[in-house]
């Protein structure tokens, strides 16, 4: 796999915020502009599931229980792929992954993307 790389994990408390970064060296977020990129998570005991995703054309989707909270968006001048996560819960305690998958037009169908672009995750951790 060709490593995408997370940033921006930690620890909080309940209510808090944070923003994830994702980025890949050597890379802009222009080599992405016909792919699907989206924020995964996977916490101890449970399958890996979709949080956000982007496509090709910049229309989101969310899973249910994030919407509203989270935020998946290019930040194109900075050149990475963030998440930022507000009124952030126990719940979502996970290590977090970054990713890529070349779609040009809408995202695939459900997480399970065969795809040579990840990130190694970050470690998100809510307190409550």
């Amino acid at each position: 796999q060709e490593p995408l790389a997370e940033s921006g994990g930690g620890s909080v408390q309940a209510g808090g915020s944070l923003r994830l970064s994702c980025g890949a060296a050597g890379l802009t977020l222009s080599s992405f502009r016909n792919h699907c990129m989206g924020w995964f998570r996977q916490a101890p005991g449970k399958e890996r599931e979709g949080v956000a995703k982007i496509d090709a054309g910049g229309r989101t989707t969310y899973a249910d229980s994030v919407k509203g909270r989270f935020t998946i968006a290019k930040e194109h001048a900075e050149n990475f792929l963030s998440l930022q996560m507000n009124s952030l819960k126990a719940e979502d305690t996970a290590i977090y992954y970054c990713a890529a998958i070349f779609a040009p037009g809408n995202c695939p169908p459900g997480d399970n993307w065969q795809s040579r672009w990840w990130g190694q995750g970050t470690q998100v951790t809510v307190s409550s």
